[in-house]
């Protein structure tokens, strides 16, 4: 038997548009897996919650959560400032819960203006803040799972994970995002070192400089590799397409690479 992943796509690329607008896109696309963006236009809340959930049960979707990240640093030395950004993401698990979510995705903490002052905190915080949200989801039936992603955020390279996943002490899942390891030409390391850690994946290029969402196809990626790669690690979970340009013929390209 053929081991195959689903095909997603995630909203982000209409994040822009007003919230009602989302929720009637939503059934055109063509997937019934679909990444809801918990931030800015469409933030969630219990109303908005209730109509999503009347929506999937309406079309048959199942929802991931991407968890708010605008001005949200999981890494704060400040306590007082740290606690208000948990309490943020801990109300998105909750609504995550209550979508009946497949994975909460969440990024690592970012250095900040007094890192340079206090060598490791930010490493540290970021542990401290990564264990607590772990525990949380798994409370609420949530799988929460981390995004690698570029600087000024301590988690990135494959190196830095590897550290992350030896000092954690808890089974928490990667969301393998395909163009911020391309940043560091390492979309496939990722899939060679972490086969096993690998619960999640957005796929959107980029041409190795700057984090462009591009296209399935439109930067350097060699999505070829990247295929085959998910082949060997027999990967059956979600790739949720996460281009914001050529958004379907990307979720197109998608379903006939890995499918």
């Amino acid at each position: 038997m053929v081991v195959k992943p689903e095909i997603g796509l995630s909203m982000l690329y209409y994040l822009g548009e007003p919230f009602g607008k989302m929720v009637e896109q939503i059934p055109r696309e063509q997937t019934s897996c679909v990444e809801l963006v918990d931030d800015g236009l469409h933030s969630l809340t219990k109303q908005r919650v209730s109509v999503l959930k009347t929506l999937g049960e309406s079309y048959n979707l199942r929802y991931t959560v991407h968890a708010p990240f605008a001005g949200i640093n999981i890494a704060l030395p400040s306590k007082p400032m740290l606690n208000a950004n948990l309490r943020v993401l801990k109300e998105s698990i909750v609504h995550a819960s209550a979508l009946n979510c497949e994975i909460w995705v969440f990024h690592p903490g970012l250095r900040s203006a007094v890192s340079m002052f206090y060598p490791g905190i930010d490493w540290s915080k970021n542990l401290e803040s990564v264990r607590l949200l772990f525990h949380f989801a798994r409370d609420y039936g949530v799988e929460a799972a981390i995004e690698n992603v570029m600087d000024p955020f301590v988690l990135k390279s494959v190196d830095e994970f590897k550290r992350f996943y030896d000092e954690v002490g808890e089974d928490v899942g990667l969301v393998l995002d395909t163009g911020h390891a391309n940043l560091f030409g390492q979309v496939e390391k990722f899939l060679l070192n972490f086969s096993d850690r690998i619960v999640h994946i957005h796929a959107h290029d980029n041409h190795g400089k700057t984090d462009q969402h591009l296209g399935i196809g439109y930067g350097n990626i060699d999505w070829k590799a990247f295929a085959d790669g998910l082949r060997r690690m027999s990967f059956s979970r979600i790739v949720m397409v996460e281009s914001v340009e050529n958004v379907q013929e990307s979720l197109k390209k998608a379903k006939q690479m890995l499918n």
